[in-house]
């Protein structure tokens, strides 16, 4: 395989460096507005829930411009279709051999060549479901926790800007520590 060519069909926003912004008040608009696209789109494969999660969800909280969002399916069996009607909204599926998470199916929604939202879509019954909303709403309710986490998020964002995955991992610890308290 030439190696000269290897990334040349990777979109851009597969590498996009880590930005953390100051809180906007808009990401809650944009949060619910995706919510309810999202649920039109996949009720017709039986997904009863979709919640704006992350830190954008967070009031007061710095983050990556980027709406997450998580939604509870039955199966994965038709994932295929899920992601053909989702191609039409600019949602971008990130197969399971590439994201690494077999616990979830991982999409992308992108717009002008950046990641706009992110959807992870979950079988129901998954426990990281509910650990999702537990650190959402803790922190929803704790102002230190927002600011402590807001400066771990400043400094891993330097540290990792170029790895998403060291990022994401090296705030396993401080979201442990919430759950556990």
């Amino acid at each position: 395989m030439d190696k000269s060519n290897e990334h040349t069909n990777v979109p851009v926003w597969a590498f996009e460096t880590i930005e953390i912004k100051n809180p906007d008040p808009l990401w809650k608009d944009k949060g619910i507005q995706e919510r309810e696209e999202l649920y039109k789109i996949l009720s017709a494969f039986d997904v009863k829930q979709v919640e704006h999660i992350g830190s954008t969800a967070i009031p007061n909280l710095p983050a990556k411009p980027i709406i997450d969002l998580m939604a509870s399916i039955p199966s994965f069996d038709p994932i295929n279709k899920i992601a053909e009607h989702l191609l039409f909204h600019d949602w971008h599926y990130v197969p399971p051999e590439l994201d690494k998470k077999r616990w979830r199916r991982f999409f992308v929604k992108v717009k002008n060549d950046k990641r706009a939202a992110h959807l992870h879509l979950m079988q129901e019954g998954e426990e990281r479901w509910e650990k999702q909303l537990q650190f959402r709403n803790r922190l929803r309710t704790n102002a230190h926790l927002v600011e402590e986490y807001a400066a771990i998020k400043s400094q891993l964002a330097q540290k990792y800007c170029n790895d998403r995955e060291g990022y994401t991992k090296a705030k396993t610890e401080f979201i442990n520590k919430v759950l556990v308290n």
